[in-house]
């Protein structure tokens, strides 16, 4: 890479930056989930963030090489570092043939074929790193891939400052705990009827004791009063006693060192049954650093970024710092030995009273958060209760909360998108597939991206039909049905859904009353149209290869604020996706018309010869797939030979189509001559095909029905045929065996070889049998191995051995397929009824084309 192209040295603020988001993002699973949405989404083998700094570091992805993770690759040696250097996205196809970067090591290894990096902007417009897909393999990015990566690059940013908000908090967090852990509380509890006196290692250290010392009696705790204070101490003690109720003392304790410690003790004295006082507990704290470092705590109080009050036990006020000044909007002087309910009325009851007495009840610490109006801004509130009362914290949470709902709103959008494409597509293949198709749209979009919403189709008349709508509300979803039932009668040639259709392009409405309501005439639409109160919208067309299939409109009520870039952004995304996929169906449902068609009207009815029932089926597939070249034939030699044919193209399409009808009408015309058998036609129609250069490939099985008068006589008949790789026809004999007409050796399928050597086999049965001739469709499938579809057609070819044949083919059918058919089936049953008694009524009349002699022995 050029100098030019890689990023100039950064400066130390840029660094900082860079490292802080390094040791909260590496690893981090929000990053990880979304550089699996992007790889997944733009169909990439990698998906990664890098920050960049003096190197570039990946901190999350998805398909990287191993040890890639936390990695730091020089700028020069990453393509990374260009996309950061040019503050654009960064789109190379095919990094191999780019001079920039065919040396680059992992161009060189193989590992990047083709990239597309997008950087990542903080709010100040600086880039801070990257975000990239790449594919081992040179590829194409399309507008779509670089549109949808943008998008995902804002939700990388929001989780990227998400992360480095949660380690700020939580480190104000640990500095909050650490405070009150350095307060050093101990706690004491003195049995009245024992006189036994228990402290903890805290309260035994504070008063210059061990535990070898400390006989745990009240005269070791009166020994270490100070002279002065005893009497007063004592008086505390016995005054909580006699009444069974709190004790509150500060003293001083002389050491034994002679040093002097000021301590604070509180407690209650506990009842028995009787009303006395059984037991006094409560806690002791050193207040000798309170005492004589005031001023050095109201300095680190008010050097603290977080408003900070506390509450004595009546809870007045007893400090203010100056954020609280603030946040509370009154001065100290104010505040100070004034009640909180007195200074601020309106609290006793609210959230913040409730937490405040809560805590201070229950001696346990209340975190809740708060909107504040004045400031605009979301606080959490810690309220912590001491010996003392309470201590009360707000910590400015809004950039926080803005960061989580950007994360929470940019991945219910990429979800969106993701989702609603495979809803719509997998709708499309059921019946009613496009307004099935758009009623899942409706209830996908709803309320990601709107409150209620109509989603419309361009029918075969060319008109707009509102054929969908959705409410996020279940008392309104009736409202909103009748409304799309009326509204386009309603609308004038300037409403939003019209111009929208007219510019193709996405139509935002910021007051609909205006817009539309006031233009409604007056009656039911209008009524309905006041009830549902739309406040704004989004009107989009849906078009795809220049046409358009339907249109969507997304409503937001009142209180709701409107769509946004990104939610627009993320609806034109949906409706392209969804017209795509509507417009594909219909293309296709075109083709698959057209094919069937094509098909059908090459399928002719069979002959019925002397004898011999011939019943044909052809079934197409289900939607979910293409239409074939399956393909059936019977006609008659001008011998009067009986000839069957059954075949299958390869593919699945109107081309296979168009070459099945090609097939059959060469075969026709081969096998219509006297003289060659079904080996001879097979091999005469596979030069045919490479001779013509009809680039084709098939299958293929014929049978001709042969006999001779001796035969006739003996009520016998031969069956000649030839296989050309297509599945074996069954035989169905009188005696209710069922055979395969399959070669020792399998032979190769039409269209590979024009010189390999065909083989004709012949069977004699007698009258009376039946044979079955099929496509694979009816015995193979996704669900079905080819094996086990044969078998299970000889097991319902033996139970329906003795219905009508028409029956039986409709049968096979229904039981082999009864989810529904995955591949077209086509169909050909020969029953060869007895010759020495009348034709039988379920065979029908005999019917045989003019210019052929019904032979004198049948066939």
């Amino acid at each position: 890479m050029n100098a030019a192209e890689t990023p100039s040295a950064p400066s130390a603020r840029h660094l900082a930056a860079v490292r802080r988001l390094e040791s909260t993002a590496l690893g981090s699973e929000g990053l990880q989930r979304l550089t699996g949405i992007a790889a997944r989404l733009v169909g990439a083998d990698m998906a990664a963030v890098a920050l960049v700094g003096d190197v570039v570091t990946v901190v999350a992805g998805t398909g990287l090489p191993a040890g890639s993770l936390g990695r730091q690759v020089p700028l020069a040696d990453s393509l990374t570092a260009v996309s950061f250097a040019s503050e654009r996205p960064l789109v190379v196809p095919d990094t191999r043939r780019d001079a920039r970067f065919a040396a680059l090591p992992y161009v060189g290894n193989g590992t990047i074929g083709a990239y597309l990096g997008i950087p990542l902007v903080v709010v100040d417009g600086s880039p801070i790193g990257v975000l990239f897909a790449s594919s081992r393999s040179a590829r194409a990015w399309s507008d779509n891939d670089v549109a949808l990566l943008r998008q995902l690059a804002g939700a990388v940013m929001s989780e990227l400052e998400l992360a480095a908000l949660a380690q700020e908090f939580e480190a104000h967090r640990l500095r909050f705990e650490l405070a009150i852990d350095a307060a050093q509380i101990g706690s004491f509890d003195w049995d009245l009827r024992t006189r036994r006196l228990v402290w903890d290692d805290r309260l035994v250290q504070m008063f210059g004791y061990s535990r070898d010392t400390f006989d745990e009696t009240i005269e070791a705790f009166r020994d270490r009063i100070h002279p002065a204070d005893l009497d007063r101490t004592t008086a505390a003690l016995k005054s909580a006693i006699d009444g069974c109720g709190e004790y509150e003392a500060e003293f001083r304790v002389a050491l034994p060192t002679g040093e002097t410690r000021w301590v604070q003790a509180r407690g209650r004295a506990l009842a028995g049954d009787d009303g006395s006082a059984l037991r006094l507990v409560g806690a002791a704290y050193d207040t000798t650093g309170q005492r004589h470092g005031d001023a050095r705590v109201a300095r680190v109080l008010e050097a603290m970024n977080a408003a900070f009050f506390s509450l004595d036990r009546q809870f007045r006020f007893t400090y203010v710092n100056a954020e609280a000044e603030r946040v509370l909007a009154r001065t100290r002087v104010e505040l100070l030995g004034v009640t909180i309910w007195e200074a601020f009325p309106g609290t006793d009851g609210s959230a913040f009273g409730e937490n405040y007495r809560g805590a201070v009840e229950t001696g346990q610490e209340r975190v809740f958060e708060s909107y504040y109006p004045p400031f605009e801004a979301w606080y959490e509130v810690r309220a912590s209760p001491s010996p003392d009362g309470l201590s009360v914290y707000f910590l400015d949470v809004t950039e926080r909360r803005a960061a989580e709902e950007s994360a929470r709103r940019a991945t219910a959008r990429l979800s969106l998108i993701a989702e609603v494409a495979s809803a719509v597509s997998d709708a499309l293949t059921e019946p009613g597939g496009e307004e099935v198709a758009v009623q899942r749209l409706a209830r996908s979009v709803v309320p990601v991206l709107g409150d209620w919403v109509i989603a419309s189709l361009v029918g075969e008349d060319g008109q707009l039909h509102d054929v969908a709508s959705w409410h996020r509300d279940p008392q309104r979803r009736d409202l909103a049905a009748r409304y799309s039932e009326l509204r386009l009668g309603a609308l004038q040639s300037t409403a939003p859904i019209v111009e929208a259709l007219r510019s193709g392009q996405p139509m935002l409405v910021p007051d609909v009353a205006a817009a539309v309501g006031r233009t409604l005439p007056p009656g039911e639409v209008r009524d309905v149209f006041a009830q549902l109160a739309p406040q704004t919208a989004v009107a989009l067309s849906l078009q795809a290869r220049g046409r358009t299939v339907g249109a969507l409109s997304i409503y937001r009520s009142a209180g709701r604020p409107p769509a946004d870039d990104d939610d627009v952004a993320t609806a034109r995304e949906v409706a392209d996706r969804v017209a795509m996929a509507l417009d594909n169906s219909r293309l296709y449902e075109q083709q698959r018309r057209l094919a069937e068609g094509l098909q059908r009207s090459l399928l002719t009815a069979p002959p019925e010869p002397d004898h011999a029932e011939i019943v044909v089926r052809y079934r197409p597939a289900m939607r979910a797939a293409e239409v074939g070249g399956d393909w059936y034939d019977a006609f008659l030699q001008p011998s009067g030979a009986t000839m069957v044919v059954i075949g299958d193209v390869v593919g699945h399409d109107t081309e296979a189509a168009a070459a099945m009808g090609q097939l059959r009408g060469m075969l026709r015309g081969i096998a219509y001559r006297e003289g060659p058998g079904p080996a001879a036609v097979l091999t005469q129609l596979d030069a045919a095909i490479q001779g013509l250069g009809m680039g084709t490939m098939a299958t293929a099985a014929i049978a001709r029905v042969e006999q001779t008068p001796e035969e006739r006589d003996a009520g016998l008949t031969r069956l000649r045929w030839s296989n050309a790789g297509h599945p074996p026809p069954l035989l169905l004999h009188v005696d209710g065996r069922i055979e395969e007409l399959a070669p020792a050796r399998a032979e190769l399928m039409l269209g590979v070889d024009p010189h390999t050597r065909r083989t004709d086999a012949v069977v004699t049965v007698q009258r009376g049998a039946t044979l079955l001739l099929y496509t694979d469709g009816l015995v193979e499938g996704r669900d079905l191995p080819l094996d086990e579809g044969i078998a299970r057609l000889r097991e319902a070819l033996a139970e329906l051995a003795g219905e009508p044949l028409s029956v039986l083919c409709d049968e096979v059918i229904e039981r082999l397929r009864p989810e529904g058919l995955q591949d077209d089936v086509a169909l050909v049953a020969v029953r060869l009824h007895r010759e020495d008694r009348p034709r039988p009524a379920e065979a029908g009349p005999e019917r045989v084309p003019d210019l052929v002699d019904p032979p004198p022995h049948g066939g």
